[in-house]
């Protein structure tokens, strides 16, 4: 093979490599960059994570899912409280999902009492982990499904806060 094929078969490999990248970038992950403290302890402010816009073509979004939702044009990172036909309140600073106890693990500082809340099919309750900074579904009220723009569980940045977050 001649020095020009060859230069030329790499050149178009790294093209064929830079548009895998934007393809995977624009429909299956992108990074997403923390702001603010709303989700403190588990996740920081500046933090930078993989948003997967995929995952949830195949599968259900769970409670507790750390997700992306956008709340007028702008993304926010919130943890999945409550899932279609749940009924979500918060007691004596304790939320209850469907009269249950939910064990909340992740939470920093207190959650103020709410009136009850029943979804409708298709709709998300999400609150932030820190509760008593963090606008989220007490505030906007559910999320439809199709505000829900992925699910963020992996930390890149910084590289001391790298893995999988939940």
């Amino acid at each position: 093979m001649n020095k020009s094929k060859k230069v030329i078969l790499e050149i178009l490999s790294y093209v064929a490599m830079i548009i895998v990248v934007i393809l995977i970038k624009t429909y299956i992950a992108s990074p997403i960059k923390v702001n603010g403290n709303s989700m403190y302890k588990t996740l920081h402010d500046k933090d930078i994570m993989i948003l997967n816009e995929y995952i949830y073509y195949f599968n259900d979004i769970k409670r507790l899912d750390i997700v992306v939702v956008k709340e007028h044009g702008e993304l926010l990172i919130k943890r999945v409280i409550g899932l279609p036909g749940d009924t979500v309140e918060c007691k004596n600073g304790t939320v209850y999902v469907n009269k249950k106890k939910l064990i909340e693990t992740y939470v920093n500082g207190t959650t103020d009492d709410f009136e009850k809340v029943t979804l409708n099919r298709d709709q998300y309750f999400v609150m932030g982990d820190n509760r008593s900074v963090s606008l989220d579904s007490r505030t906007y009220g559910a999320y439809d499904k199709k505000d829900i723009k992925g699910k963020a569980s992996l930390t890149i940045y910084p590289f001391n806060r790298f893995g999988i977050k939940e």
